[in-house]
């Protein structure tokens, strides 16, 4: 097993979910092929989200996922299988979306499944999908004593 690419291909996916949750959004556009699918399988949005380029998903992020939207993802358990240029992957993730303006927090599970693509040198993500294996959504309307003290844009989390 080529142990160099599987560790470039864990650290472009590490870098996938911190720059989603820092909105580094440029810097997450370079982790993605330009043609990169990505499927979302969130309950949330009423139904999937489902993209077919690198820009119709960093477009969707900005909008959706911006300052005022907290987001925190951990992923691990990687099995990831390298053939040549190319490699498949998949990933438990767990994350959490706390959302103010609408007084809600989401919380999930799921399995990434992703592959891969070497381009000039680096690994890029050239699909990544998952479907939930569980999704809550709390209201904080029935949380009254639940405060948001801090967040890292400076934003009244009020």
């Amino acid at each position: 097993m080529d142990l160099v690419a599987l560790e470039e291909i864990r650290r472009v996916k590490f870098r996938y979910l911190r720059c989603l949750d820092l909105k580094r959004w440029d810097e997450m556009a370079e982790t993605l092929t330009p043609d990169a699918r990505v499927h979302y399988g969130t309950p949330s949005y009423g139904e999937p989200l489902d993209f077919d380029s690198r820009d119709a998903v960093i477009g969707f992020l900005r909008r959706a996922v911006g300052p005022g939207v907290t987001t925190m993802h951990f992923a691990g358990h990687p099995e990831i299988e390298i053939d040549g240029e190319t490699a498949t992957g998949n990933w438990l993730f767990q994350d959490k979306v706390i959302v103010p303006e609408h007084r809600a927090v989401i919380e999930g599970a799921a399995y990434y499944e992703d592959t891969y693509r070497r381009e000039n040198g680096s690994w890029l993500i050239s699909s990544t999908r998952y479907e939930r294996l569980y999704e809550t959504m709390t209201s904080l309307k029935d949380q009254p004593g639940w405060n948001l003290t801090a967040n890292r844009w400076g934003q009244d989390p009020s």
